[in-house]
């Protein structure tokens, strides 16, 4: 679990740099230039992701709770609202409007999913902290940008396309998950 724990605080940490330690961010951008900024973020964003996903794979099963069986179809009603919000993100439509950070909410309903249906030691690391990482960030980003603006609405077309996008990307998460062995849908 030692690389979960590292490519989590890399992912945490990079993510929020701008955030929580301006100053730092600062030099890095005098040092390196905006675009070279944004790309030793993302190299450390991508090598955390990385250390996460290694470190996630080899962490031994250990069992913390055991979920309940109804929590199955909890979580895929609530994966396939995070879809929706990741989605809504970049969408200019109605639904869009409606959320400041729907990647980040979408992130915080993505973990809640997860933690309701994996009881063990690593996933309550993984989706425990990036439950915690959101709502950190839409905290912060609340409290130093000021008041939100919303913007407005979109046409209900642009949502009709995101909600097809949403129901095609939630049928390849399912189709993923269960090619890996992770069956969405109980039998």
């Amino acid at each position: 679990m030692f690389w979960l724990v590292i490519g989590l605080a890399l992912w945490c940490g990079f993510h929020l740099m701008k955030r929580i330690a301006p100053a730092l961010h600062d030099r890095l951008e005098a040092k390196a230039g905006p675009k070279g900024a944004r790309g030793v973020v993302a190299a450390g964003i991508g090598v955390g992701l990385l250390l996460i996903i290694v470190g996630f794979r080899s962490a031994p099963f250990i069992p913390v709770y055991t979920p309940a069986a109804w929590t199955v179809h909890l979580n895929n009603l609530l994966m396939l609202g995070a879809v929706g919000l990741y989605g809504a993100s970049h969408s200019k439509g109605r639904i869009g409007s409606l959320f400041r950070n729907p990647m980040l909410l979408g992130t915080a309903t993505w973990a809640v999913a997860h933690l309701l249906v994996n009881g063990d030691l690593a996933s309550l690391l993984l989706f425990g902290v990036m439950l915690v990482w959101a709502v950190c960030a839409i905290v912060l980003i609340n409290a130093q940008d000021g008041p939100w603006e919303r913007p407005a609405p979109g046409p209900v077309k642009k949502d009709i396309i995101l909600v097809v996008i949403t129901l095609v990307v939630f049928g390849v998460i399912v189709a993923i998950h269960t090619w890996l062995g992770y069956p969405p849908f109980p039998r």
